[in-house]
């Protein structure tokens, strides 16, 4: 393809640009403090984040350079040197708030987690894209579920539970190319039966499937292997509601733990592991529907909210900007997933098709948890918002994940 046919669309790269900006603007904010320095002050969390948006910049030229077949070709290379990478943390990663999820060059710490999630995504789209794959059929689905899974599993004990829920976004990817409905329903009905166990006790839980299962075998009484089906699942849905009990004292770590009860009402700790979305929500609450203003805001400036400028950076959206600022950027977000929707489905390759989706997947992910964690109906897991919260891993890998489908969108083609 010549050099003249390739055109980037601008409209999703200033989105971005706009995300980044405003990003940027509520970190300085965030971690101004008491005592305001210069701004291009790199000592302070605000100028740490400048470099990393300045070198992105860099980043993105380079990435838009390379010839698109490029990430296709060298796909499982990729994947494979980034599952290297995170197995390797468990002997040369550095533990910082109580995570294994890091390596320290220097002065600078750089989380692998986020660039395996570009990783992944091309694995996915390479295996997905070939002609000989349909996800239709169980083997296939076998391998395409391996590809997913094993960068999460790598990732859980590290703990990072909130890196390892968002591979869950690759079901969107799947589910579009054909995987059956009936997996995202297994998923949601997982979920259900361990929320609700948590809350109720498995017993209760357990007469419920069986009333449930009851009604589905009348319905179906004249149909003998949908008999056997829904007994089997019977059996398998009760014996998985007596074991959350043991998954969730065994698996999760304390801190998860209190927090799970914490959201479902188990427990009331506004001062100790409750703290951060408590305050997080007073500081929402108290910016109305204008907000106090940028740089205004008492909560953010009194740093009542810990770890405000990462993942608990959209309060001070809605303590400094109101009602209006947050609705204005969740408005974007939607906008920019749309727009990558867009782009996904007119795209000629089912490589590029597939790789457009698992973006549009991931920033869902973690545009929904992130919000939800931080006005108190989800867990703190740890999901950076994107594109706003502090870091220069997160940025980088939302970076890399969006400007090689804006460069595979830019060379439409239907590869070989």
């Amino acid at each position: 393809m010549s050099k003249s046919s390739v055109s980037f669309d601008w409209l999703t790269i200033f989105i971005y640009l706009l995300l980044v900006g405003f990003g940027w603007i509520n970190i300085y904010s965030a971690s101004l403090g008491d005592n305001p320095s210069s701004i291009f002050d790199f000592s302070q969390v605000y100028g740490k984040q400048a470099v990393w948006i300045l070198l992105s910049f860099f980043m993105i030229v380079v990435l838009l350079s390379i010839e698109a077949r490029f990430y296709m070709r060298f796909s499982s290379v990729i994947y494979i040197i980034s599952l290297i990478s995170i197995l390797g943390l468990f002997a040369f990663g550095k533990t910082i708030n109580g995570a294994t999820s890091w390596y320290v060059f220097g002065g600078v710490s750089i989380q692998p987690a986020e660039f395996a999630k570009v990783a992944t995504t091309l694995a996915l789209a390479k295996y997905l894209g070939d002609i000989q794959t349909n996800i239709k059929v169980f083997s296939h689905q076998i391998i395409a579920f391996l590809i997913i899974i094993l960068p999460a599993l790598i990732i859980l004990p590290q703990p990072d539970a909130g890196s390892a829920l968002v591979y869950s976004a690759f079901l969107f990817p799947l589910y579009r190319e054909g995987l059956s409905g009936v997996y995202l329903f297994l998923g949601f009905a997982a979920i259900a039966v361990f929320v609700f166990t948590l809350l109720f006790g498995p017993l209760y839980v357990a007469i419920a499937i069986g009333v449930i299962a009851l009604i589905s075998l009348l319905q179906k009484r004249r149909n003998r292997p949908s008999y056997l089906f829904l007994l089997g699942t019977l059996i398998l849905a009760i014996g998985y509601s007596y074991s959350v009990d043991y998954i969730f004292e065994n698996m999760f770590e304390q801190r998860h733990r209190d927090r799970f009860n914490i959201v479902l009402g188990q427990e009331v700790d506004a001062k100790g592991i409750g703290y951060n979305t408590n305050q997080s929500e007073i500081a929402i609450g108290s910016g109305g529907w204008l907000g106090k203003g940028w740089t205004e805001g008492t909560q953010t400036k009194g740093q009542f909210v810990p770890e405000q400028h990462t993942d608990y950076i959209f309060s001070t959206v809605g303590e400094e900007w109101g009602f209006l600022g947050t609705s204005l950027v969740t408005l974007l977000f939607v906008l920019f997933m749309l727009r990558l929707l867009f782009l996904s489905e007119r795209q000629k390759s089912q490589f590029n098709r597939v790789y457009g989706y698992s973006l549009v997947g991931i920033l869902f992910i973690h545009f929904l948890v992130n919000i939800a964690m931080v006005i108190g109906i989800f867990p703190t897991v740890g999901i950076p918002l994107p594109f706003f919260s502090y870091g220069g891993s997160g940025l980088w890998g939302f970076t890399i994940l969006l400007f090689i489908f804006i460069k595979l969108d830019s060379e439409r083609m239907s590869f070989s």
